[in-house]
């Protein structure tokens, strides 16, 4: 654990504030959820709460699934790291932050399909081969968890999807989505 510096101290009520700089680096948000945990020396730890990271193992065995029986390369994220890659080097995306294009992707909330001729959108923060191809922002009660999202190198040989192809995946993507904010509901 790494000290800050920073002092705070609890109010009547029993609030501590987390300063803006601590929150921006964090990537916290008004809302988000914190979990709490406590050790027997007397330490306080927040920890962001990721409703995604509790289906860790359900998420990876679905992008499994997803890339074996269709061949996509399928990430899923919470908010903020990729929780669950297939079709991709692991070691590239699992456990990287999510890139900031990604970050405003989920806030659409809505379907995205990457239009010809434009610029990819990376996946994580550091930028790998691999771009977003479609994705869809994981909802569970109205509430932004997480996002589902093919993804293709466009470094390699053009591979053109038919139409009949691109309606699949994009299916598939909306489908893998709400089935995990499904799960995550009460």
């Amino acid at each position: 654990m790494k000290a800050t510096g920073i002092v705070r101290r609890i109010d009547d009520l029993g609030r501590v504030v987390i300063p803006k700089e601590i929150r921006r680096t964090m990537r916290i948000r008004e809302g988000d959820p914190l979990e709490i945990y406590t050790d027997r020396e007397g330490e306080v730890i927040f920890k962001k709460y990721s409703p995604i990271g509790e289906l860790t193992a359900f998420a990876s065995q679905y992008a499994e699934t997803l890339h074996r029986t269709c061949g996509l390369s399928v990430v899923i994220c919470d908010r903020d790291a990729v929780v669950a890659a297939a079709g991709v080097p692991k070691k590239d995306y699992a456990d990287k932050a999510v890139s900031e294009e990604l970050g405003k992707l989920m806030e659409s909330r809505s379907l995205y399909l990457h239009p010809v001729e434009k610029e990819w959108l990376p996946v994580t923060s550091e930028d790998g081969d691999y771009k977003i191809h479609c994705a869809m922002p994981i909802l569970s009660d109205g509430d932004i968890v997480g996002c589902v999202a093919s993804l293709k190198n466009p470094n390699e040989p053009e591979n053109r999807t038919s139409q009949p192809e691109l309606d699949v995946e994009t299916k598939l993507i909306l489908t893998a989505a709400g089935f995990l904010g499904r799960q995550l509901e009460g």
